[in-house]
């Protein structure tokens, strides 16, 4: 197959698979963690395990990239059996929490079987279902970084991914609305809301198997922490590394704590699940759609550094605007401002490594990523749910916009440098170390 019909293949399958991908995205951003507080009024553990979720197949995403390598298994079908695995922790949940729903509807309330199906354990079912559904959706993305690096050209990868990106939030916007809508006052009927994203990680596996990859080469991916290594080389890479730790902790920290403000009582407004997706699904997303391919383009053809300097800027201040305003055309000002940032966002964090990485570590490094955000997004749920206790949400954004402040300031130098982008300084070692 020539290059250019792997581009084509590979981007007609993507732009597929963002309609599922956009859904998924649903999930993790809105309602998993409105079911959490809405449904089950979870504790401050449960809704921080729901919330880090994602962020757990960050953490492991070493160990997809090792697996693939060890079996000498095609990138893209690698990516699409862990998908599968999550697509099908979802369906299996949907059918354990849809159990008496389903029989009251059969037998009635009062039948013997639906008392022992409402006496089976709900939330730690709940929470393990989301947990390893949506771990496995984001645990392939360095598979899905190297994809992208084989069979994108590297002056139109920015473009390619925004054009897929924009189908993927134009989804996430209109399910938003829709599956919000359809959940306000039926709460009891979340379990369907599951199985729809265990049909779309299955649809999304089926799209990545179908586009065309390489196998993992010997040795690549061969130790999980084998890619740590480049950290310690690769002095550039680790900078931003550092820049990013602090920014995506901040981020990470502040947003589920969007669903906590707008759906607990205590915070004062006590929104619907409509309500809530509205403001940090339909809007942000409806921004994002408009902006990704602005972004796009400007990942193509500017400084790297002034990119993201100036989407920090972009979250700092949709940050201090949601938490520091409790009306709602505030609200919507800070979540489109949010969406301007997350739109350039999407781009830079799933694409960045390619600027540096060496073709054949695209993966490596990304794993490297992948990781580090992994470790941010387990912990910062954790903490930000414990500080709230103890904080006000208007002190942890303060808190929030001072990281991100700090991560801006340290990508000055490279910009003084007139850095864009450059290979990594760090060597290869040989395969058979």
């Amino acid at each position: 197959m020539s290059a250019a019909q792997r581009t084509r293949t590979t981007y007609v399958f993507e732009l597929w698979r963002a309609g599922a991908t956009g859904i998924m995205e649903t999930a993790g951003s809105t309602f998993l963690l409105a079911i959490a507080v809405v449904w089950f009024e979870a504790g401050f553990l449960a809704k921080a395990l729901v919330a880090g979720a994602g962020s757990l197949g960050l953490l492991v995403s070493p160990v997809v990239v090792s697996w693939a390598g060890a079996g000498r298994r095609t990138v893209s079908v690698s990516a699409a059996w862990v998908m599968g695995v999550g697509g099908a922790s979802f369906g299996l949940a949907a059918v354990w929490l849809g159990a008496p729903q389903v029989l009251a509807g059969w037998l009635g309330p009062a039948h013997g079987m639906v008392r022992m199906a409402c006496r089976l354990p709900q939330l730690p079912v709940f929470i393990l279902g989301s947990m390893v559904g949506m771990a496995a959706y984001s645990a392939v993305i360095p598979l899905l970084t190297q994809m992208y690096h084989e069979n994108y050209p590297e002056a139109e990868r920015g473009r390619l991914f925004s054009r897929t990106v924009m189908i993927r939030i134009a989804a996430a916007a209109v399910f938003s609305h829709v599956a919000g809508s359809a959940l306000s006052g039926h709460m009891q009927w979340f379990a369907v809301l599951l199985l729809v994203f265990g049909g779309a990680s299955g649809f999304g596996a089926y799209c990545v198997a179908r586009c065309p990859t390489r196998a993992m080469a010997p040795g690549e991916g061969a130790h999980m922490l084998r890619a740590l290594r480049f950290v310690r080389e690769d002095a550039l890479f680790r900078r931003v590394l550092v820049c990013w730790m602090l920014l995506g902790f901040a981020n990470l920290m502040m947003l589920p704590l969007r669903v906590e403000y707008l759906g607990n009582p205590k915070y004062g407004l006590a929104l619907g699940v409509g309500m809530i997706a509205l403001l940090t699904g339909v809007i942000p997303n409806l921004v994002r759609l408009v902006l990704s391919p602005v972004w796009g383009y400007l990942f193509d053809r500017t400084n790297f550094f002034v990119l993201r300097m100036a989407l920090n800027v972009g979250f700092m201040v949709g940050v201090l605007g949601f938490f520091m305003s409790d009306t709602l055309p505030g609200m919507v000002a800070a979540a489109a401002v949010y969406g301007v940032a997350h739109a350039g966002g999407d781009v830079a964090w799933s694409l960045w490594v390619t600027k540096f990485a060496p073709p054949e570590r695209v993966a490596d490094y990304m794993s490297v990523h992948t990781f580090l955000t992994g470790v941010r997004g387990v912990a910062a749920p954790l903490i930000a749910f414990y500080a709230v206790g103890h904080l006000t949400l208007p002190v942890l954004a303060g808190i929030s916009a001072g990281l991100i402040a700090v991560a801006t300031l340290l990508l000055w130098p490279e910009v003084r440098a007139g850095r864009k982008a450059r290979a990594s300084s760090a060597l290869v070692e040989e395969i058979s170390e």
